[in-house]
Parts: C-alpha cells; sequence; structure tokens
C-alpha cells in the first residue's frame, strides 16, 4: 500500500496551499473586522473568488461538474488533502466554492433536479453567484433520526404547501442565500422512509421567516446558524425534489460525502491548533523552562501528532472507499470519521489553548473558534451517537458471517 500523495495531487496540494497563504491569510484580520463591523460578505470576497476561479481553483470536490482542464477531475481521495488545507481557515472553503452546505446541495440538485432546476438553481451555484441552504433539522424533535421531521408539504393544486420550523440552517444569513431545499413530510401515513421530500423554496418566497442567527458557544457565524419559520409558504410543485418520498433516500446521499468533507476541514483546523501550540511551546518560558521542556506539554504535542496522523489516515481511507464502493458501501468507514475527526480537533484545540493560557480563549488566536467547530460538529451531520450505534451495528453484522470460526478461538 502506498501512502504517498500522486504527482497530481501533490501539485494541487501547493496550488491550493500557496493560494491560501498568499491570498487568505494575509486577510483574516480584514475578514473579522468586517465581520464584526457587520459588512457580510466582506468587501474582498468577491475578487478572492474570482481570483481562485481565474486559477481553476474552483468546484474542487465535485468532479463532474468541476471547472478543470480534460483529465484533471479529481476523486475523494484526490480532494481529500486540498479541503484539509481549506480547512485551516474556516471561511477558506467558499473562496473556492467548496462550502458546506452549497457542495451538499449542488451534489443533490446534480443527482435528483430536472433540467429547468438545474439551469435556475445549479449553474448559479456551481458560478458562484449565490449562496443556499439545507433545512432538515427541527426544534421539536429529535433529527438525528430524519424520520422525525414534521414539517408538512401538502400538495395543493399545482402548488406545495409548507408549514414548520427548522433551525441551525447553515446560512439562511447569508445575504446572498437564494434558496432553501426544505426537507418534510408529504405522507404522513406511509411506509416510515417514504414518508419524506424535498422542495426548493427560493429565499423571497412570502410566509419564509429567518427568525434569529442562533449563537453557538456564543460565537457567532454571520453566514447564521438560523431558525426559519415556514408558514403557509407556496411553491410550486415543480420545485419538487425527484419524486414524493425520496427526502429520505436524497438525505442519505447527500450526507455521506458531506460529512467526509467536514471530517477533512477538521483535520486541517487540527494541524493549525498543533501548529500553534508547538511554536507557544517553544517561545514561552515558565519557571526557568521552556513550555515544551515540561512533560506534560510535550506529551500533548507529541500525542496530538499522533492522533492527528490517525485521523488522517482513515479518512484516506474512507475517502478511497467512497470512489471504488460509493458512499453507501463505505458507511461504516463514513461513520466512523465523523465520530473521531470532530473529537480530535476538539482536544487538540483545547491543549493548544491550554498552552497559550488566557490568550487561547480569546480572539486573538483563533483556538476557541476551531474548538467549537469541533464540538459543533460532534452533532451535525448526525451525532456521535448515531454513527457508534451504526459502526456498532454493522460490526456485529460482519462478525455474525463469520461466527462459527470466531469460536475455534475458544480454549474450552
Amino acid at each position: 500500500m502506498d501512502f504517498r500523495y500522486s504527482d497530481k495531487t501533490e501539485l494541487m496540494r501547493r496550488r491550493v496551499r500557496d493560494f491560501l497563504d498568499d491570498h487568505i491569510v494575509p486577510r483574516l484580520s480584514e475578514h473579522r473586522a468586517e465581520v464584526e463591523a457587520g459588512r457580510f460578505p466582506v468587501s474582498f470576497m468577491e475578487d478572492l473568488k474570482a481570483l481562485a476561479k481565474s486559477e481553476g481553483l474552483w468546484n474542487l470536490f465535485l468532479p463532474a461538474l468541476a471547472d478543470h482542464e480534460p483529465g484533471t477531475a479529481l476523486s475523494n481521495l484526490e480532494y481529500a488533502p486540498l479541503a484539509e488545507i481549506m480547512g485551516r481557515v474556516p471561511w477558506a472553503s467558499e473562496v473556492f466554492n467548496c462550502n458546506a452546505p452549497d457542495t451538499g446541495n449542488m451534489e443533490v440538485l446534480h443527482m435528483f433536479a430536472t433540467e429547468a432546476q438545474r439551469k435556475r438553481w445549479l449553474e448559479p451555484l456551481l458560478h458562484g453567484e449565490i449562496r443556499s441552504a439545507f433545512a432538515m433539522t427541527e426544534p421539536d424533535v429529535a433529527s438525528s433520526d430524519a424520520t422525525n421531521i414534521c414539517t408538512g408539504i401538502r400538495r395543493d393544486g399545482d402548488d406545495y404547501v409548507i408549514n414548520g420550523r427548522k433551525w441551525f440552517i447553515t446560512n439562511a444569513n447569508h445575504p446572498n442565500c437564494a434558496f432553501f431545499i426544505v426537507m418534510g413530510k408529504t405522507d404522513p401515513d406511509a411506509e416510515t422512509h417514504r414518508q419524506q421530500s424535498m422542495v426548493i423554496v427560493p429565499m423571497d418566497t412570502p410566509g419564509v421567516d429567518v427568525l434569529r442567527n442562533i449563537t453557538t458557544l456564543n460565537h457567532h457565524s454571520p453566514e447564521g446558524h438560523s431558525e426559519v419559520l415556514f408558514r403557509d409558504v407556496r411553491v410550486p410543485a415543480e420545485n419538487l425534489i425527484a419524486k414524493e418520498g425520496d427526502g429520505f433516500a436524497i438525505a442519505q446521499a447527500r450526507l455521506g460525502p458531506g460529512r467526509i468533507h467536514h471530517c477533512m476541514r477538521a483535520i486541517g483546523m487540527a494541524e493549525v491548533c498543533l501548529e500553534l501550540m508547538a511554536a507557544r511551546a517553544q517561545e514561552r518560558r515558565s519557571f526557568g523552562r521552556y513550555l515544551h521542556q515540561h512533560g506534560a506539554i510535550s506529551e500533548w504535542i507529541a500525542r496530538s501528532r499522533i492522533e492527528i496522523e490517525q485521523a488522517r489516515l482513515l479518512v484516506l481511507k474512507a475517502a478511497s472507499m467512497i470512489d471504488e464502493v460509493g458512499a453507501k458501501g463505505a458507511r461504516k468507514e463514513i461513520s466512523m470519521i465523523k465520530v473521531v475527526a470532530p473529537s480530535l480537533l476538539v482536544n487538540v484545540a483545547d491543549r493548544a489553548m491550554q498552552v497559550f493560557g488566557a490568550m487561547g480563549v480569546s480572539p486573538d488566536t483563533p483556538l476557541a473558534d476551531y474548538f467549537t467547530g469541533g464540538r459543533v460538529l460532534r452533532f451535525a451531520d448526525g451525532p456521535d451517537e448515531v454513527h457508534l450505534q451504526t459502526i456498532a451495528r454493522l460490526e456485529l453484522r460482519e462478525q455474525g458471517e463469520q461466527r462459527d470460526q470466531i469460536w475455534r478461538y475458544l480454549y474450552a
């Protein structure tokens, strides 16, 4: 097994890293200042996006529709290290048009939309002209089980009428957000996994009310983790994605690659945390010694490196399996990395904050933001407990198939 990146991947890694270092990192302070001043999207974002597009660093996550020269489209395995680099700066993915939830929505529209829907909604997303949101999570039910959702989508002549409340809907407060993909129930009496459907709802549809942008651990995301009320929202029946009852299956197809993209970016954030921790430990002294000369801190550095490498190998395996057997075939590996990567980020960020002391929880470093991102990711796109159940169920099924042979290892 060759663990080296291919020449093609190495080339793209250098290009993405050079772009990040040359054009994005120098704007970190300016980006924060503009967001805190209420100017969002920030003034230079469109210029950065145009530059990335001109350099072919655009839509890298979606090989079938990526803006590449022939033969340069990327597999999930090749995209993984690029997403890791983008993850080093939380808002960098938007520059490359590889940001959630737009990536998942583009995949849904690419796989399931009609030609008319693709032309109206997918093409502007692919060009970075608009943003979008995915409205599934609800405040009144445990959304870890998507069959619980209770937002109603009722057919009324040539229209669908939507009533319900969603929350933690990413992008809903972004001024360029043009539409939601809303998941709700079209037939509550159908078989459990055939009750749900998805419809496209333009942001300016009467009855759509973005109530508030919810902070997470007091962290404010300008694009929003929003609570949204849909009150008698009427859209044409042609806005239905695929068929009535296909919503659950579409959600599963959407979440597989999306989960692993989050994990790739989490590893990039963890790398930044380790780099900052190591730098701080080598320039700060206490009790006559540099911090890294204290045993506990040197152990944190070592353990962080080990854990990052372990997570990276697992995410690469999951990406490779998606390429080879699809997201369904890689279900266990996707769930495993979805459990591992967020906790990795939380742990490494926590160690780095401890090394920095009070500065580590201040806005002078990105550590608190990364810690928050990792903690939220432990339940975003499915909580740890659900993924652990999935892993255990699949493991027991596989073990059960060879149970008779396993008994041979008993002494009695």
